[in-house]
C-alpha cells in the first residue's frame, strides 16, 4: 500500500504541476514516478538492482522480439 499511497501523491503532485497542459483524460502515472517509486522501495528493503543495458532497452520497447 505504501507504494500505491507513494504513486497517487507524486501524481497529484505532478497534475498540480503540470495540469493547464493536460486535456481532460486518464492519463497513465508518469514512467519517472513510477520507476522512483520502485526504487526507492527497492532501496528501503536493501536491494539493489542493476541498470538496464541499451540492448536491453531495445529488446523490452519492442513488440518484434521475445513474445
Amino acid at each position: 500500500m505504501d507504494m500505491s499511497f507513494a504513486n497517487q501523491a507524486l501524481s497529484v503532485e505532478y497534475i498540480f504541476k503540470h495540469g493547464k497542459q493536460l486535456k481532460r483524460m486518464v492519463y497513465p502515472v508518469p514512467k519517472d514516478i513510477d520507476e522512483e517509486i520502485a526504487r526507492l522501495k527497492l532501496k528501503s528493503m536493501g536491494i539493489k538492482i542493476d541498470s538496464l543495458t541499451k540492448e536491453q532497452k531495445k529488446y523490452l520497447s519492442a513488440w518484434e522480439m521475445g513474445t
